[in-house]
């Protein structure tokens, strides 16, 4: 099984954490999120001896798109987001990148991955949860063997993402999370867009929203 190990990197403008998974036996990495700051993830990464082989989107939002573009193309790898979180990425009214004091800012991701869809990258067996409601289209990324979930802005510590954002819905937000997040194993611990990391455990017992 491999071993997995996270780097995370609090970037941007609303301190977003940008997570780097890796495999500890071939430094191949998964880039998760990276909002903001290119030039120094990148250093990062190499400073660490990682090979990176995706970067996955949990959604659209500037805070964890901006720096996506720059990250993949300089490793010569693909972005990843769900197949509903187009209109997110390309829409600038949509990814909010006003509130990072610009405007028409456009995203793109190369791979659009479906609800449930398995993906084998960097050694990891990794499922697509689809957790609506912060966004349209966003996502949670579940490793399986190694139980560590990649939240985004769906599950934080003891709370949830907004929901008043353009599509936004938090009914959909809180069945989804726990229709699909609070089931999984007690022990998985829980990686988020913000914040402080926690486990499932935790959220059952100490999330007000559930």
């Amino acid at each position: 099984m491999a071993k997995l190990k996270v780097y995370s990197y609090q970037v941007g403008p609303v301190c977003t954490n940008c997570y780097f998974a890796a495999n500890t036996e071939t430094k191949e990495a998964i880039i998760i999120d990276p909002g903001a700051a290119a030039d120094y993830l990148i250093e990062q990464i190499e400073k660490e001896g990682l090979r990176p082989v995706a970067v996955l989107l949990t959604h659209g939002h500037f805070d964890h798109a901006t720096a996506a573009a720059d990250v993949a193309s300089y490793f010569g790898v693909q972005i990843y987001a769900h197949e509903l979180e187009k209109e997110t990425l390309e829409n600038p009214a949509l990814n909010l990148c006003a509130m990072a004091g610009t405007s028409g800012l456009v995203f793109h991701a190369d791979v659009f991955v479906k609800d449930g869809e398995m993906l084998d990258l960097a050694g990891f067996s990794i499922r697509v949860l689809h957790t609506p409601g912060h966004t349209i289209g966003g996502v949670c990324y579940y490793f399986l063997k190694e139980n560590a979930l990649f939240s985004g802005d769906s599950l934080f510590c003891e709370s949830i993402g907004r929901t008043d954002f353009p599509k936004g819905s938090m009914s959909d937000l809180i069945r989804t999370v726990k229709e699909k997040l609070l089931v999984l194993p007690e022990y998985v611990r829980v990686y988020p867009g913000h914040n402080e990391e926690t486990t499932i455990e935790h959220e059952r017992v100490y999330n007000p929203y559930f």
